[in-house]
């Protein structure tokens, strides 16, 4: 059993859900990121997903594009993407990664090397944003021989032939994204999501992560009572770019987010 698989099975044991952050890799340096890692883990998170900086991150907000230029300034690339998730891995064997960005950079690494070097990366899933199902399969394939999850994105669009294809190509955990837009915008409607996650779980067995728009400890609470895990990104690396000067700040005030909103998803 994967670590994903092993880390949702024993949340809905104890009848609680996962907080998943995103943060992107090298914001603004690779050390920081490492020990942010860190920090998250210790503050209740259960899956990080790992942000590879790429130059056009079409499904991103403002917040996290800066994220990327800042990472891609400092030469943050998917191969030192990699390196970083190997370092967290020497003191972190529990908590699963998953490496979240585009295909680009998987491209020209190559498919074979790039699930290779995931592999030794000890990496448990890959959520590529611009890789529909219906032309990830090879990929699918490539990191399935590795033991590694490829993760996709649904929308509020999404048809049941979309929800039953990314089930049966995907595993580890589907994505919803629970608003029309970019990372960041917008306002939860919590009945539109309740709506839409029931349609995905007469399909689909595998848990759902619900992102796009949870900002605070009380949009958490409400939206880990609809799905499986809370996906949480631009408020985080909102906190950075207020403290590019004092990044022991910008770790402080995501530790006290983070933990506020575990407190809230388990009451």
């Amino acid at each position: 059993m994967s670590r994903l698989a092993a880390t949702f099975e024993q949340l809905a044991k104890s009848g609680r859900k996962a907080l998943i952050p995103f943060v992107t890799a090298g914001d603004p340096t690779a050390d920081f990121t490492l020990s942010l890692m860190h920090a998250m883990v210790k503050a209740g998170v259960n899956v990080i997903e790992l942000g590879v900086p790429f130059s056009d991150p079409m499904a991103d907000g403002p917040v996290i594009q800066r994220a990327s230029e800042r990472a891609l300034a400092n030469k943050m690339s998917l191969t030192k993407t990699l390196a970083l998730a190997t370092e967290f891995r020497k003191t972190d064997q529990q908590t699963p990664v998953v490496l979240m960005g585009y295909l680009n950079p998987i491209e020209a690494m190559g498919y074979e090397g790039f699930a290779n070097a995931a592999q030794r990366a000890d990496i448990d899933g890959v959520l590529t944003v611009d890789l529909p199902p219906e032309e990830g399969e090879h990929c699918a394939a490539l990191l399935k021989e590795q033991g590694i999850d490829t993760i996709f994105l649904l929308a509020p669009n999404s048809s049941n032939e979309r929800i039953e294809k990314m089930s049966a190509v995907g595993s580890g955990y589907l994505y919803y994204v629970s608003l029309k837009g970019v990372t960041g915008a917008g306002h939860l409607n919590a009945a539109d999501v309740e709506n839409k996650l029931k349609q995905i779980k007469a399909i689909t067995s595998l848990p759902v992560g619900i992102g796009f728009g949870v900002k605070d400890a009380e949009t958490a609470k409400t939206i880990s009572s609809l799905g499986d895990g809370v996906v949480v990104g631009s408020a985080l690396i909102s906190n950075i770019e207020r403290n590019l000067d004092d990044l022991d700040a910008a770790k402080t005030e995501i530790v006290e987010l983070l933990s506020a909103m575990r407190r809230a998803m388990d009451e």
